[in-house]
């Protein structure tokens, strides 16, 4: 259980961090936040079969695995579905300007948000299930919160003129992969016989923020090479924590 509430703290801290470093710098090239989101996508996917969906398979029967992704899925996609978007944000009283900014901050937020969930259970649920490859999941995740928090504070900074406001909620949004790092981990220490259903359901659930969420959004930019390059690089990290720590 220590080693849970520390992993928990640790993506937090790693989420607060980024958005401190949004109050220091105030601005973000722009290629700066597809880069980033590309890198998380690449930790993301590598951290759902090596951690989650392998183990599922080595630990149970291939249906339950199957079972799990499939839940996973659709439990991030109701999340999703069932979540207001941007078209309230569109019914404040502003010039057309700044909605076109709040639409875009509103989605970057609630993306990062949204995929808060997969995160924090990916990392509860590894550290339920092996003490050593929970920390390399804990590590890799934390690493890329850090770009994560930046994302979610500092549009927010530079639209409202605020400070702190923003700050908190970045540091928010990293509250709530602790949590969901807690309950995954909680979940399915208690429950142990459904684990390899939890590892198969947080690996689906990361999987489709990946794929839904993260892709789509940075591919839609004119970077392509460096979301590209960005990917790759959080793919290869991923795996090398994965092989070293695990």
């Amino acid at each position: 259980m220590d080693n849970l509430v520390l992993a928990g703290l640790f993506v937090l801290l790693a989420t607060s961090i980024g958005s401190v470093i949004a109050v220091i710098f105030k601005r973000l090239p722009e290629w700066g936040l597809d880069f980033s989101m590309a890198f998380s996508g690449g930790v993301m996917l590598v951290a759902a079969f090596t951690s989650l969906i392998l183990p599922s398979i080595h630990m149970g029967h291939i249906g339950n695995t199957l079972l799990g992704i499939v839940v996973g899925f659709l439990v991030i996609y109701l999340i999703e579905r069932f979540t207001p978007h941007e078209e309230y944000v569109l019914k404040i009283n502003k010039s057309n300007i700044e909605k076109e900014k709040l639409k875009g901050v509103f989605l970057i937020v609630s993306a990062i948000i949204i995929h808060n969930i997969p995160e924090g259970m990916a990392v509860g649920v590894s550290m339920a299930n092996d003490v050593d490859k929970g920390w390399a999941t804990a590590v890799a995740i934390g690493i890329q919160d850090i770009p994560e928090g930046l994302a979610v504070s500092l549009p927010l900074i530079m639209l409202t003129d605020r400070l702190w406001i923003p700050v908190f909620i970045g540091i928010l949004s990293g509250f709530s992969e602790f949590v969901f790092t807690i309950l995954g981990g909680f979940t399915f220490s208690v429950l142990s016989f459904m684990l390899p259903f939890g590892l198969a359901f947080a690996g689906g659930a990361m999987i489709y923020v990946t794929v839904k969420e993260v892709f789509p959004q940075v591919y839609r930019n004119k970077h392509e090479s460096i979301v590209t390059f960005g990917f790759l690089i959080g793919l290869l990290l991923m795996l090398y924590l994965d092989t070293t720590l695990g």
